[in-house]
């Protein structure tokens, strides 16, 4: 799930990583104008940013709770014997839609553990300073398995990918990376809005946001109000991008609260929406 900080005294907006994903996509959506490239293929690549958590599904129905707050533990700080579950379980889901999908996804969950590939900057603030989720070496070799297995999963979807002529260009390296690219840029802007409260939000810089195959951009994203952040450059359609992320507002959970009463609790709460309007920098 995810956890927006909020001032002392102040309810969270927390949303599933379903809401989450739908973020992901209206972007994915509106990316693309005169210089920025849109996605390629569309459908298969929009796709996997809607669909990139999807074996979180059945944990946000019954989320774990963080024993000092109450509020639900976010992706990088839920147990790895849980996140190895969901962690997985997203290529599956994607692989059954189309083997283009699930490879993006399997990178996308290789890449969580492994600084998503050297193409993002983005760090969480609860902790600084790696891009990667961290791996306490007592799970290392659990985690090992794992990321072992999409590897393997990767080989076997590119293989099979490269026997139909159109997709065949799909899963060349530049072309392939530039779709990866795309699906960082979307999930870690969305992270940005559903982790940070207004408050603190400020600017954040992006590294590795693809104009096309070959070349890449640096985009700032600059709060100029609560509702309102200028984009520079801007590579999205049109001049102003207005995205919707939907949640529910909450305090923390009694302690005794188990996690089927928790997803229980959240669920019972009225869904409630934030907006935030995209435009270019002037």
């Amino acid at each position: 799930m995810m956890t927006q900080t909020a001032p002392e005294g102040e309810k969270h907006f927390v949303s599933t990583m379903l809401e989450h994903m739908d973020l992901c996509a209206q972007m994915a959506k509106a990316y693309g104008n005169d210089r920025f490239e849109s996605l390629h293929p569309y459908d298969e690549v929009v796709y996997a940013v809607a669909n990139h958590d999807r074996g979180w599904d059945d944990y946000d129905r019954e989320p774990m709770l963080d024993p000092q707050t109450g509020l639900p533990l976010i992706m990088a700080k839920t147990p790895p014997s849980e996140a190895i579950k969901t962690n997985s379980g997203s290529p599956d889901f994607n692989e059954q839609h189309h083997a283009y999908s699930g490879l993006l996804s399997s990178m996308h969950t290789w890449g969580l553990y492994n600084k998503r590939y050297g193409f993002s900057s983005f760090t969480l603030r609860v902790r600084p300073g790696t891009t990667s989720i961290p791996v306490a070496a007592s799970d290392r070799a659990m985690i090992d398995t794992m990321l072992q297995a999409e590897l393997e999963r990767q080989e076997r979807l590119k293989a099979k990918l490269t026997q139909d002529a159109s997709a065949r260009l799909w899963v060349e390296r530049q072309r392939l990376f530039q779709n990866y690219k795309q699906l960082q840029f979307f999930d870690t802007l969305s992270l940005y809005f559903h982790l940070y409260h207004p408050a603190v939000r400020g600017s954040e810089t992006y590294t590795h946001v693809p104009v096309n195959a070959e070349e890449d951009e640096c985009v700032e994203v600059r709060q100029i109000d609560e509702r309102t952040y200028s984009v520079e450059p801007f590579p999205f359609a049109g001049d102003r991008l207005t995205l919707t992320c939907s949640g529910r507002y909450t305090r923390g959970l009694p302690k005794d609260c188990d996690r089927k009463q928790a997803g229980a609790y959240l669920r019972s709460l009225a869904t409630d929406t934030q907006t935030y309007d995209l435009i270019p920098a002037r």
